[in-house]
């Protein structure tokens, strides 16, 4: 780690360190932090000409304490008279990302957009934003180790000043306590940072908040991301061999949807995904015996996160392959029918809540049964603004899943964010995040590029070529107060 000084106009930058592991671009956005003047602007003058974005610091001779010299214009304010109207770009910048409808990007630090795209879609729950805004080192638990900490405490810094800024942000901090917390995001390939799985990132981003987010309190929940993202599978072994049967459970942050051949349609890929083969000991053959296992949905989660399995082990090639195939996933999904008895039972009548309040809204005649009770019901919808025209029964929930006497699952849930690939391999390749808003526009994150989106494109995101695929999507689950 090298510390250089930069001289910008009138001003003398001191103490900049400089990561020589990292490309210059990195740099740049370090710079850009500290002047405002955007990484594309910057004219940074070394031995043998400018500053090239991918250079090779070996090759650049930089030398400790170093002064370089930037040239460059930052992005300019326009100022309003002392009298007369308020222009969006005089307001506070928080107040600019309220009028601009969504948050800020981030930048790229070297093959860092399978963290960016996972970082937006998280970002986009808002029950975890409060949880992690309440999250201090006096209420760390004491088994919590120092790195998932800092990780946390790195999170919670990020969402926020993503929240606050219309320029890109340089998630430095998040990134350098990521790779300390989980070495294998910092795999280097010929000096370069290598691209790594967004899944992995994801999953291993939200086993941490669990650890560090449970309440100390044991009337308080004791997990907020397993309130939030949980879902509790119930299992059934049978051994054909042997006809024993056993059951078992376990709680998953993500159900899979298996790609083959006969999978067209992402129910069909998560109805594979509940049922498969696994070898296990069998107490009647004393051996090891093959058994299925069929699982079914026990308990639903207030965000309902799918994988679709494109990654598998190529042994020809020794890497990782992809499966193109097109596997199409509604902007509504009901998982009713994936679900177990007891939990069917338990929908039952949310759900014919949620059907008569709908047709109340078309005019249509409600059933008698529940018609005295119209007037009491109304659609949550998450936190009440995923799909603009819902009106909310939990706007006081926004702290974790929303209390059971408040607001029930219907098992059918919203779509409000979409990670996608674009590559062949999960090592290389590029992702991108699509979060819909609260005011229920969808905005394509593309690192530090944000752009709008209309609706009627996000499900055509579904695979059969070598544009962006689906690879983890989200919804948020329509609940009713009873």
């Amino acid at each position: 780690m090298l510390k250089v000084s930069v001289k910008w106009q009138k001003k003398v930058l001191e103490g900049i360190e400089i990561d020589t592991s990292q490309p210059p671009y990195v740099f740049k956005a370090q710079l850009y932090d500290l002047t405002g003047v955007p990484p594309e602007r910057q004219k940074i003058m070394v031995k043998g000409g400018l500053l090239k974005d991918d250079a090779d610091w070996s090759t650049i001779g930089v030398k400790n304490g170093q002064k370089l010299m930037m040239m460059g214009t930052a992005d300019e304010i326009v100022k309003a008279p002392e009298k007369g109207p308020v222009f969006a770009e005089d307001l506070p910048e928080e107040e600019q990302v309220t009028n601009l409808g969504y948050s800020a990007g981030l930048f790229n630090l070297g093959n860092t957009c399978y963290m960016n795209s996972t970082i937006q879609c998280l970002k986009s729950v808002p029950e975890l934003k409060s949880a992690l805004s309440k999250y201090s080192l006096a209420g760390r638990s004491n088994d919590l180790d120092q790195t998932s900490h800092m990780l946390t405490v790195a999170t919670r810094d990020l969402f926020g000043e993503l929240d606050k800024s219309v320029k890109a942000v340089a998630p430095m901090q998040f990134w350098t306590v990521l790779r300390k917390k989980y070495p294998q995001f910092g795999q280097l390939h010929n000096g370069i940072h290598m691209q790594q799985d967004a899944e992995e990132c994801w999953t291993q981003l939200l086993y941490t908040l669990s650890q560090s987010l449970k309440a100390p309190s044991s009337n308080e929940d004791p997990d907020t991301v397993k309130a939030l993202f949980g879902v509790n599978l119930l299992s059934r072994l049978h051994c054909q061999e042997s006809g024993e049967e056993s059951s078992e459970s376990e709680s998953v942050y993500s159900l899979k949807c298996h790609i083959s051949q006969e999978v067209n349609h992402l129910h069909e890929g998560l109805k594979r995904g509940l049922r498969g083969e696994l070898e296990k000991t069998s107490s009647s053959l004393g051996r090891t015996a093959l058994f299925i296992k069929e699982s079914c949905i026990d308990s639903l989660p207030r965000y309902l996160t799918v994988q679709f399995v494109r990654f598998f082990w190529k042994r020809e090639t020794n890497q990782k392959a992809k499966i193109l195939r097109k596997v199409d996933y509604p902007l509504e999904l009901d998982v009713y029918d994936l679900c177990s008895d007891d939990l069917r039972k338990k929908l039952e009548a949310p759900r014919q809540k949620l059907r008569d309040e709908e047709g109340k809204k078309l005019g249509l005649q409600t059933s008698a049964k529940n018609s005295s009770k119209d007037n009491d019901v109304k659609m949550a919808d998450a936190e009440g603004s995923s799909n603009g025209s819902r009106e909310s029964s939990t706007d006081n929930q926004q702290e974790g899943a929303p209390s059971e006497r408040e607001a029930h699952m219907t098992g059918i849930y919203d779509l409000v964010a979409v990670l996608t690939h674009k590559g062949r391999s999960a090592d290389s390749g590029h992702y991108v995040a699509w979060v819909k808003q609260e005011s229920g526009k969808w905005i394509q994150y593309d690192d530090d590029s944000p752009s709008p989106q209309r609706e009627e494109d996000i499900t055509k995101l579904s695979g059969g070529g070598d544009w962006h695929m689906a690879y983890i999507i989200m919804y948020k689950a329509r609940t009713v107060s009873m």
